[in-house]
């Protein structure tokens, strides 16, 4: 055997070691309980899809599953507690598109939002809706249109902090209809609702499920909603596209990462588990019932997914006019 040769079956009996070393962690772990870090407070969607969630994987793993509400900086604060944890299996991460558009809000961030994170799976989807108060004159998109046009500058609309997902839904939005909005950002979703029942702001654009119960009861009306068709649980809310805004898709998503580093068959073994509470019928009733639609996919999709979406939300900062902090 040549020289070329022992250095390549030496590579394989190194990669066999590996590959053995790794699947044999993978059948001890878990041994303890796995912290689930989320970048928002409770309350918000991302908190609720994760409750939703960690209960059933917890089930099927055999370990708690902890939820760990890391709000602040637009996110980036769990994301990068998640980032910097030991790569061991013990720390997955909540992601959703707010870790694309914090891609493109910070100049620095200190870590790598794709580099740094291994995709396990998509867990769901869910659209923006834009809501008012219930005394707010407009009662849909094109009404609010009109209204705004003849009060340039004089109606507000608030989203949970500068640079998230709903700041950048809301500007796109607005850009595309050519009105002029202020914009109002709030630490927790809970306060920004507040403020709209109270008429402190005019409008919220927020991510159906931290909203729905007060659009239900009437202390909010849903004037629009930000995905491409008709969203089934509030089915006789009208999309934007249909207001006269057609090609507007924006709808937000949550998916699960681990830090990178951690060891394949981990992974691995928890994308098959989240597959399986995904198609758990109790678990998409009960997301249905709060407006998540639970959707998974493969981590070479939700890799290739993320990628996308810094582009696309890169795209919106420069139309829109949003600063890089």
């Amino acid at each position: 055997m040549g020289f070329r040769g022992r250095v390549f079956a030496v590579l394989l009996a190194v990669s066999g070691i590996i590959t053995g070393y790794g699947e044999a962690v993978a059948q001890s772990w878990p041994e303890r309980p796995i912290h689930l870090v989320v970048g928002y407070g409770a309350g918000g969607g991302t908190d609720i899809i994760a409750r939703i969630v960690a209960e059933p994987l917890a089930q099927k793993l055999g370990q708690p599953v902890i939820v760990e509400n890391r709000p602040g900086a637009g996110g980036t604060i769990a994301a990068r507690q998640a980032a910097k944890s030991a790569p061991d299996g013990y720390t997955l991460y909540m992601m959703n598109n707010g870790h694309a558009v914090s891609a493109v809000v910070y100049k620095a961030l200190a870590y790598d939002p794709v580099a740094d994170f291994l995709p396990v799976s998509l867990v769901a989807k869910m659209p923006l809706v834009l809501v008012a108060g219930p005394k707010f004159e407009a009662k849909n998109l094109q009404q609010l249109t009109a209204l705004a046009k003849q009060r340039p500058g004089k109606l507000s609309y608030g989203s949970v902090t500068v640079g998230s997902s709903q700041h950048f839904a809301g500007a796109l939005l607005f850009e595309a209809a050519g009105l002029d909005m202020t914009h109002v950002p709030y630490q927790k979703t809970p306060d920004a609702v507040t403020s709209v029942i109270a008429g402190d702001v005019d409008l919220l654009m927020e991510v159906v499920s931290p909203v729905l119960g007060q659009i239900r009861s009437g202390d909010l009306k849903a004037l629009a909603i930000s995905s491409a068709e008709r969203y089934p649980v509030l089915p006789d809310v009208s999309t934007v596209a249909e207001a006269g805004y057609p090609g507007f898709d924006v709808t937000t998503w949550y998916a699960l990462a681990y830090p990178a580093g951690t060891p394949e068959a981990i992974v691995k073994r928890t994308a098959s588990a989240v597959g399986e509470v995904l198609a758990m019928e109790d678990v998409r009733k009960r997301a249905l019932e709060v407006g998540f639609v639970m959707q998974g996919s493969t981590q070479e999709a939700l890799g290739a997914h993320l990628r996308e979406e810094i582009g696309k939300w890169d795209r919106v900062r420069k139309t829109a006019g949003i600063p890089q902090q």
